[in-house]
């Protein structure tokens, strides 16, 4: 396990799902670790629950007071952020309930639905970077992991909005590694490798077969690129599946 004392995190959407397997794993690596969620309830269990000198915050990633309140509490909290991973999101089922067995047209979505996933899997994401990176530049250090889906689910036959909204936040990802490329501040792409067993799933009907994975999936590779090991990776898209193989192939 990475050593990774020292080492401040803030993990927005950090209550369930990938976010909260991420900060176990930075928790239990040694990092202090800053979660964010909309209701104040959860994050302040969801604190207790990941272990002392953990910081739960409220914050909606759609709204930019709220951001900026939010972000800056957990920079004074922890005295700094090294690693913010951007990871809140909605999924298809706050447009449609049955998703993964009846999927519908775009024309079917409502507008309200559509801005609400944009405005957090996409806006959010621009959001919190906006906040968070111009400390990490002042500080002249910061790494920025970008959670992101498949491509497959970009493209899917009835996935509007949430397709959209996740290759929006990629291209975003990408744009902001290369706005970084020639600072001290790191960015990367993180994505567990396909559907994963979190709260967008929950209460859905599955198709026969379909393979889900542990969310857990995401705790090596998130260790990782929070460690010194990963000082100098940048622009990278690393699928958590295929970790150890991504790993081989550079010689690390």
């Amino acid at each position: 396990m990475d050593d990774l004392h020292g080492v401040r995190a803030l993990i927005t959407g950090g209550t369930s799902g990938l976010g909260r397997a991420m900060a176990e794993a930075l928790v239990e690596a040694g990092a202090r670790v800053a979660v964010t969620g909309r209701s104040e309830g959860r994050v302040a269990t969801a604190a207790r629950a990941l272990g002392p000198g953990t910081v739960g915050i409220a914050m909606d990633s759609r709204n930019e007071r709220s951001v900026d309140d939010g972000t800056a509490a957990a920079w004074d909290a922890l005295g700094g952020i090294d690693l913010l991973v951007n990871n809140a999101g909605i999924g298809m089922r706050t447009v449609n309930p049955d998703f993964m067995t009846r999927p519908q047209g775009f024309w079917q979505v409502s507008p309200d639905g559509f801005r609400d996933v944009v405005d957090t899997n996409l806006t959010g994401y621009f959001l919190v970077a906006r906040a968070v990176v111009p400390r990490m530049l002042d500080a002249r250090a910061g790494r920025v992991v970008t959670i992101s889906m498949n491509h497959g689910t970009m493209n899917r036959r009835g996935f509007v909005p949430y397709g959209p909204s996740r290759a929006g936040a990629e291209a975003f990802a990408r744009i902001m590694a290369a706005d970084l490329a020639d600072t001290p501040v790191r960015a990367n792409i993180l994505l567990p490798g396909g559907a994963t067993d979190t709260g967008m799933l929950d209460g859905t009907v599955r198709p026969d077969g379909l393979t889900v994975l542990s969310a857990d999936v995401v705790r090596e590779p998130i260790s990782w690129l929070a460690s010194d090991a990963a000082a100098d990776v940048h622009d990278e898209r690393i699928v958590a599946t295929g970790f150890a193989d991504w790993l081989a192939a550079r010689g690390r």
